[in-house]
């Protein structure tokens, strides 16, 4: 019974809920950019290089090798990308700035130990993680 009140507690954490969330929210507008894309983009694609209804591209041995399906799944891509950051990522660095916590962010100041030369230390911390060395104010 602990096992199962163990992983609900996981499951409520806020971290969690919000990974979720996100996600679903990406799976929606991935359909709909994906509708957008084959439906308005990849036909504009595909007439701007003459390709008619084959798509745009050209014949190797009897295959045709479509460029166009390419652009538009790269155009689809970049369109995606942009939805999902300005729809999740920004309003959600927003949130966790008013909370007091900083994500996507620049990485904060580290120090390199002098003994194992590890270079991933918080720039507060007194004692390598690392080996246990007691680290100095001078080691950056």
């Amino acid at each position: 019974m602990s096992i199962l009140k163990g992983f609900k507690n996981f499951l409520m954490q806020g971290d969690v809920v919000v990974v979720a969330v996100g996600l679903v929210i990406a799976l929606a507008f991935s359909t709909l950019v994906k509708a957008f894309t084959d439906s308005i983009i990849t036909p504009l694609v595909n007439a701007a290089g003459g390709g008619g209804t084959e798509g745009l591209g050209f014949r190797v041995s009897g295959q045709l090798v479509d460029v166009g399906a390419f652009v538009s799944a790269l155009i689809y891509f970049l369109i995606f990308m942009a939805v999902i950051y300005s729809v999740i990522v920004v309003p959600y660095r927003y949130y966790r700035a008013r909370r007091g916590a900083s994500v996507f962010g620049e990485p904060g100041p580290t120090k390199a130990c002098p003994e194992c030369l590890s270079d991933d230390l918080p720039a507060a911390a007194i004692r390598c993680k690392h080996c246990g060395v007691a680290l100095t104010g001078a080691a950056a």
